[in-house]
């Protein structure tokens, strides 16, 4: 009952299940391992030998024992880039001599697995009645879902008071970095301009109100939402998430069945292709492609996050890309962006990838969002299905957000695969366990487009 309102930052670890986001503290994301809390839990989680104080011991005595005891001590630092890499994956903890704990339990449960809904997540069932201030962030680990809780609470929240006083602000920053945005903010290697903000000023004014009952005028003045769109470099308001006037949009992939590298033939068109074909890849967990920027945080040295130029990425032949023509006016996309793929493999389940891109006129493709999909549980959660060899299937990728403006004569890009690694954990291809498995299987895996399998992403379009 004390608890009067709060201010969310960052907060996907707490997300269980939201919708269709099935992300179990971001453990998950379309049922792919997140790799993150491997390299997290390695500083956070509590080995029981652990030397611990004595119950009711008294606060004089803590002060003297903090002056010759290390009260949180620094664990010894990883190279994740490597451990990360060791196979199988319950075991990388105990093969860096970490600590014992939580990990090789938590490492074995499914996405929809009972003990995920036992603890402090938040699931979409459980009531929500405080007035909240969400931060988000473009390159957080769980932007989409972050977006749909806010979402969920302003449609759901118990009373007509916490409907009403939901606010969001969305930044072009990387996890819990809001204050760190500069005159000229660079998030990973591209400049997205100034995108300052006094946040010390709009969370006072936010406490003072529910704390004190004052400066009501400066939150009820305020948008609902406020985001940053990159490309315009600029922050823009809206009363709801997505934009109103944000039209879906949908972009069709096409080839000639040589869509491999950024060099190949793939386009994205407006309209469906009438002509059915197949781009083809070999996708080994043993030669993964290697996680490049994106969304994520918590990995140490494994992954860097933000955007970065993958035109370099973009020559390997296990990622197929697909690009549309320069663009002869520039267009927003704001929202959430949906994905359908149809796969077909000579494997029991594997992964598909997806990331969106936008292409500068000199050649430089900088990532804005990336979402994966394991396809055992392209029919659900609560239960897992396997492929048959060269049958295919309609992949509905988990969703995607951004908010970026593509200028005239740029390209708008999708890089399609099989790995993303060691963002996501690598699917071994052989439809066991993963998580105690130390060999894989190649799978040859094709993407089908055009005819009676458009293979499509769903742009949120601002013109």
């Amino acid at each position: 009952p004390a608890h009067a309102a709060l201010v969310p930052q960052g907060f996907g670890a707490g997300v269980g299940r939201i919708g269709e986001y099935f992300e179990q503290g971001n453990w998950y994301r379309g049922g792919a391992g997140q790799m993150l809390f491997t390299a997290w839990l390695y500083g956070t989680q509590h080995d029981p030998l652990a030397p611990r104080l004595q119950k009711g011991i008294a606060q004089e005595d803590l002060l003297r024992l903090q002056r010759f005891y290390d009260m949180a001590p620094e664990y010894p630092r990883v190279n994740w880039k490597e451990a990360l890499s060791h196979l199988p994956i319950q075991d990388i903890i105990n093969n860096v001599n970490g600590p014992n704990g939580i990990y090789e339990e938590m490492i074995t449960r499914k996405p929809n697995d009972a003990r995920w809904y036992q603890g402090g997540l938040y699931h979409d069932d459980m009531p929500f009645d405080k007035p909240s201030f969400w931060f988000v962030s473009w390159y957080d680990v769980s932007t989409s879902p972050n977006l749909a809780l806010y979402n969920h609470v302003r449609k759901n929240a118990v009373s007509q008071k916490a409907r009403d006083n939901q606010y969001l602000i969305i930044a072009p920053v990387l996890h819990c970095a809001y204050t760190r945005a500069t005159e000229n903010t660079v998030v990973g290697e591209r400049s997205v301009g100034d995108a300052r903000l006094n946040y010390d000023e709009i969370i006072t004014a936010w406490f003072d109100l529910w704390l004190k009952n004052e400066d009501k005028g400066k939150i009820d003045s305020m948008p609902k939402v406020t985001y940053y769109t990159m490309g315009s470099n600029k922050w823009q308001t809206s009363e709801v998430w997505p934009p109103a006037n944000a039209k879906m949009t949908t972009y069709y992939l096409d080839s000639k069945g040589s869509a491999n590298t950024r060099n190949g033939d793939g386009l994205l068109l407006a309209k469906l292709p009438k002509t059915e074909n197949k781009d083809t890849f070999q996708y080994d967990p043993m030669n993964p492609v290697n996680s490049y920027g994106g969304n994520v945080c918590c990995t140490g040295n494994a992954v860097q996050g933000g955007s970065f130029d993958q035109s370099e990425m973009e020559l390997r032949d296990d990622i197929l890309v697909y690009t549309s023509e320069p663009l002869a006016e520039g267009v927003e996309i704001s929202g959430f962006i949906e994905s359908f793929l149809y796969l077909s493999s000579d494997v029991k389940d594997t992964d598909v990838t997806i990331k969106l891109i936008d292409v500068y006129p000199d050649g430089k493709a900088y990532n804005l969002d990336e979402t994966i999909q394991r396809v055992r549980y392209r029919e659900g959660y609560d239960k897992e299905v396997m492929m048959e060899k060269g049958k295919v299937y309609e992949i509905k990728m988990t969703p995607m957000s951004t908010s970026n403006y593509f200028e005239k004569g740029h390209r708008i890009r999708i890089e399609v695969s099989s790995s993303n690694f060691p963002r996501f954990d690598r699917n071994l291809n052989t439809g066991g366990n993963n998580y105690d498995e130390s060999e894989g299987l190649v799978a040859t895996n094709s993407i089908h487009h055009g005819g009676v399998y458009p293979s499509r992403i769903v742009l949120p379009m601002i013109r």
